[in-house]
This record gives structure tokens, C-alpha cells and sequence, in this order.
């Protein structure tokens, strides 16, 4: 644990390891996201960073409910005129799963200049990771 002082405050770091293995992606992105702005801290503030990280490993088997994974299509805009580019998630899962759940804990997170800082302190795995 390290340890910060802010204000005459100590802020400790803490890490959260979590296995993706058989739970739902957006419930598991609404708990992530939690974490990674303090809401489960009772010194939680709106502005300030908290020092804890969190580590999600097995993103790979995490499980995606209903027909998401053939109807649900993530958009990406080159900037030129008429490339607009359409990625189905199933494909998206296949090819790259940790995007995916980047993807959905940002969207969880405010639209503001801390969101970068609290993706920062997130570290997404495909496979299992050793201890």
C-alpha cells in the first residue's frame, strides 16, 4: 500500500483484482467504474483522483446477455466524407475483448478532463494472469 498526503489528508492506494469469468459486462463496467472514481470510499468528493487501481483479468469469457453480441454496433468516423465504419460486437469481441470493456467503463465515467485520469488507474486482461 502507498501512501499520499493531500491537504493534511492521507490517501492510501488500493488495488482491486477482479475475474471477468461468466459475469455480465455491464453490470461488471458499473461496478469498475465505481471503484475508479471513490464511490465507495467514504471520503468520496466529485473532484478529487483516489488512488485505487483496478485489475480485470479473463475479459475474454465475460458474458454478454441477450442478442447484443450480433445486433449491437460500436461506430468509428475516419473524418473523411462517407467512412463511416460499422464494427458488430461479436467481431469486436473476437478480435479485441479489452477494447470492449474500456469502452463500456468510459461510458460510465463523466464526460470531463478526470475521465483520462481515472481510465489511467484501469488494466484490462484477455487471459488470466499470474499472481
Amino acid at each position: 500500500m502507498h501512501k499520499t498526503t493531500l491537504y493534511n489528508k492521507e490517501i492510501k492506494e488500493n488495488t482491486t483484482k477482479i475475474d471477468a469469468k461468466n459475469k455480465v459486462l455491464g453490470k461488471l463496467a458499473v461496478q469498475v467504474a465505481d471503484i475508479l472514481r471513490g464511490k465507495n470510499r467514504a471520503d468520496f468528493s466529485y473532484h478529487q483522483i483516489p488512488l485505487n487501481k483496478v485489475i480485470v483479468y479473463n475479459v475474454k469469457h465475460i458474458a454478454i446477455s441477450g442478442t447484443k453480441l450480433h445486433d449491437k454496433k460500436y461506430y468509428h468516423h475516419t473524418g473523411y466524407l462517407g467512412n463511416l465504419k460499422t464494427e458488430v460486437l461479436g467481431d469486436l469481441m473476437q478480435k479485441n475483448p479489452e477494447k470492449v470493456f474500456i469502452h463500456a467503463v468510459s461510458g460510465m465515467l463523466p464526460k470531463n478532463r478526470l475521465q483520462a485520469k481515472f481510465l489511467a488507474n484501469l488494466k484490462v486482461y484477455k487471459e488470466d494472469i499470474k499472481d
